[in-house]
């Protein structure tokens, strides 16, 4: 979306069927609401239509108005979902973490440059190591300590200061602990994930240690939502970069560090820029 410039968001979603994109820009145009931006796709796999327009409201509330009041009943025959959202809505976020920092250290960065418009009302971990980064900005630490016999509690917990600071989005920044099946059903389509993408599939401890010693070619990362299947949600992003017999354990490390951060905020911001929509487990992501 363009920087600095007061565009509201429209998104819908709807079955495959003639006339989908006509129904949403002429309704547009009727009403005064100028598009700057769309993206559309037709999901022959899934039969079913996405859409995502950047519009500028010609005149203020009265455009948006306008098409609000004509526009539910045009969409109905279409059995079509959508909304509209302001330039104004800052999404509240619940970062996760466990002991690394660098996904939580760029995402912070990020938010304090104003590259992700979201407001972080706090970060939750099952270790007190991050707390003092989280305090340099003001932000609440939540220390959630977990154990297999413990994590139903633990999960109770994280689940009630969800809900009370209002989340609208879970990040799970190198939160090295699997949600339970029951929370990642309550988080679906709302929890993003990032894990190292490598092959083969390095499991455990150390894996960017395991492929030096395969003689890995290519390191990555992967974001994706999080599902009760672990690592296998729908991706939203993914990132790689080629390396060779000249890259030690400690320089596989830092690189895939650096790709993991940027393809956690890379998602976070398509998510919060609205350009992701589901297809059942695959993802339909319109990039800026």
């Amino acid at each position: 979306m363009a920087i600095n410039e007061d565009l509201w968001i429209f998104t819908a979603q709807c079955p495959s069927r003639l006339g989908t994109v006509d129904v949403v820009t002429r309704a547009l145009a009727e009403t005064e609401n100028y598009v700057v931006a769309m993206n559309s796709y037709d999901d022959r796999a899934t039969k079913s239509f996405s859409i995502r327009v950047e519009l500028r409201p010609l005149k203020g509330e009265d455009s948006l108005e306008r098409f609000r009041s004509i526009f539910g009943d045009r969409a109905a025959p279409f059995d079509m979902q959508w909304e509209l959202t302001s330039p104004d809505h800052r999404p509240r976020v619940a970062i996760l973490v466990s002991k690394f920092d660098h996904c939580l250290n760029d995402l912070l960065y990020r938010f304090r440059k104003g590259e992700l418009a979201m407001d972080i009302p706090l970060i939750v971990s099952n270790h007190p190591d991050l707390k003092p980064l989280a305090d340099w900005h003001g932000i609440p630490y939540f220390h959630l300590p977990i154990t297999a016999e413990t994590k139903p509690q633990q999960e109770t917990e994280l689940w009630r200061l969800i809900r009370e600071y209002r989340c609208e989005l879970v990040v799970l920044a190198r939160y090295m602990q699997v949600l339970s099946p029951e929370l990642a059903a309550r988080l679906d389509g709302r929890a993003i994930n990032i894990h190292h993408s490598l092959l083969p599939g390095f499991k455990g401890a150390k894996p960017y240690h395991q492929a030096w010693e395969k003689g890995v070619k290519l390191v990555g990362a992967t974001a994706h939502y999080v599902n009760d299947d672990l690592d296998e949600g729908p991706i939203i992003t993914q990132g790689v970069q080629p390396v060779d017999h000249g890259h030690y354990p400690e320089d596989l490390v830092a690189k895939g560090q650096d790709i993991e951060s940027q393809t956690l905020a890379r998602a976070v911001r398509y998510h919060i820029e609205k350009r992701v929509f589901l297809h059942g487990n695959r993802t339909v992501v319109f990039p800026d």
